[in-house]
């Protein structure tokens, strides 16, 4: 096995010459942990933040680095940062999970910073899955962070602003880290063939597909590619078998988390842009990550009165259809009707003009109160309500030669608002066009 290439000084970009390099790992470790970046300057794909004009660059440069969050998905070297952020700025690493430690790991951990910091180090204390802690554990940090106890550098799979208290966040800054590129990803390939000293028995268009099976996350790659640098054969696969040979990674998707909310946003987005073959794609992912697709049939029709509306009076009884025979015939049979109901929907011309003019008619409702109909339009069953004047002067539309007799209808002393105003696309054109001569009437 060829001897992993040390980094020449010039490369060392980030790490102050008193810093301690990290031990070289076994040759007997994982791959990923042989190739795991020993400088800053090694991380690939993240170069907002680690490139020249990175924001962790010039923080460093201008040695103040402050408390953060690393936000980003499996495999893009949010521990390996943290690692090497400690010590670029010459501080004390400790590493704690939230998924394995409690309270007492938690004030162990503070104790022995504040003896560091007496001694005159600081410490850098790296929390992983930091969304994991309670709400309390939470605000365990919040003194410690202030003082300068230690410099908190916390990692999470999950979107900071759902999974972490506001005070921290206040205290810390976000850095967001990017899902691995093909060129990242390729390059990652790169160093495992020069660890390995010979190339990955790949053709140029299984390579391709191996990079896809990755989706973005570098240390699963690499646990593929430390696969097929195992196999005795050096006959390049072609795609059909590198396929069989290496399970194929399910998408990342948790059906309780932001993911889940990404991509109904997606899809909903899609539809209502009028794609539908970004709409199609998006749904599909939905369903290959294992979303129940009753959920998706009642997001669709609400869709379909929403943003479709009256531009086309046949979408939601497409929608309501679709639905029941998703229901009748399940799954994978059924999803065949919701995918027609995703094209019809992004097709069809749209209109939120009701979805409008409901909100706004709920406002009114709430600003005038208990205000009472007009007398003309209310029934009158008894004598009495008759010599008030229920019912007095209202004219039978029906009896009028148009159909229509322009009469108020709301409270007396009520302006006249307009809530419903049709797109004036699709079948709305019609209803725009009435609407606009019975108004001409009415006045």
């Amino acid at each position: 096995m060829a001897p992993r290439r040390q980094p020449e000084p010039a490369e060392d970009l980030f790490g102050p010459p008193e810093s301690t390099p990290l031990p070289l790992p076994s040759e007997n470790a994982p791959l990923a942990d042989r190739l795991r970046p020993r400088v800053l300057g090694e991380v690939v794909g993240q170069d907002h933040l680690l490139g020249n004009a990175g924001s962790i660059t010039r923080m460093l440069a201008r040695g103040s680095l402050a408390s953060m969050i690393l936000w980003g998905p499996p495999g893009v070297g949010k521990t390996t940062i943290a690692r090497l952020l400690a010590e670029a700025a010459g501080l004390a690493f400790v590493s704690l999970s939230a998924v394995f430690s409690g309270v007492a790991d938690l004030k162990r951990a503070f104790d022995e910073a504040r003896q560091r910091k007496r001694a005159g180090t600081r410490t850098l204390l790296f929390v992983d899955e930091i969304h994991r802690f309670n709400r309390a554990q939470q605000d365990g940090f919040l003194p410690v962070v202030e003082d300068g106890t230690v410099v908190l550098i916390g990692a999470t799979t999950e979107n900071p602003s759902f999974a972490l208290n506001g005070a921290l966040l206040s205290r810390c800054q976000v850095m967001v880290l990017k899902r691995l590129d093909a060129p990242a990803l390729d390059l990652l390939l790169e160093r495992a063939e020069t660890e390995a000293g010979r190339p990955l028995p790949l053709t140029e268009a299984s390579r391709e597909v191996l990079l896809a099976m990755a989706d973005g996350d570098g240390r699963y790659l690499l646990n593929l590619a430390e696969q097929l640098l195992a196999l005795e054969d050096p006959t390049p696969l072609d795609p059909t078998a590198l396929s069989l040979l290496l399970a194929k990674r399910a998408a990342l998707y948790d059906k309780d988390r932001e993911e889940h909310y990404n991509l109904i946003s997606a899809l909903h987005k899609s539809m209502r842009g009028s794609d539908p073959d970004a709409a199609l794609y998006w749904f599909a992912r939905m369903i290959l990550g294992g979303e129940d697709p009753r959920y998706i049939a009642r997001r669709l029709a609400r869709f379909a009165a929403e943003d479709v509306g009256l531009a086309d009076p046949t979408a939601m009884p497409a929608a309501l259809a679709a639905w029941e025979s998703y229901e009748r015939l399940g799954s994978p049979e059924g999803e065949l009707s919701l995918a027609q109901l995703v094209v019809h929907l992004a097709t069809a011309p749209k209109s939120n003009a009701v979805y409008v003019a409901w909100g706004q008619a709920q406002a009114a409702a709430r600003e005038t109160g208990s205000l009472a109909p007009p007398a003309h339009i209310l029934n009158a069953p008894t004598k009495m309500m008759k010599e008030l004047g229920y019912g007095k002067g209202y004219e039978y539309d029906h009896n009028t030669e148009t159909g229509f007799s322009g009469q108020n209808y709301f409270p007396d002393g009520m302006e006249r608002p307009r809530f419903y105003k049709p797109a004036g696309r699709g079948a709305e054109k019609a209803v725009a066009e009435r609407l606009a001569a019975w108004a001409k009437q009415r006045g």
